[in-house]
């Protein structure tokens, strides 16, 4: 079995991810610049990941769940993952 590129979301996992970042963040009212500058991420980077434009790091999902204030369990959950 041929191997899959990293940089292909053929599952639609990373959308996925970003639908579920983008749904938390907005149910606690915040902006996507507020929560960008709440994890120390990039606002245009904080954009790619809600589109699921990026393969997003584990430790940027961690700082992206303590900004919402929330759970990797729960973000994860909320995407089906």
């Amino acid at each position: 079995m041929p191997r899959v590129s990293s940089k292909v979301d053929i599952n639609g996992e990373l959308v996925a991810l970003g639908a579920a970042i983008r749904l938390h963040r907005k149910g606690i009212g915040i902006s996507q610049e507020e929560l960008a500058d709440l994890a120390s991420i990039d606002r245009s980077h904080m954009g790619k990941i809600e589109r699921g434009e990026r393969n997003v790091s584990l430790l940027n999902v961690l700082r992206i769940v303590h900004a919402l204030d929330t759970t990797l369990a729960k973000l994860s959950n909320s995407a089906g993952l």
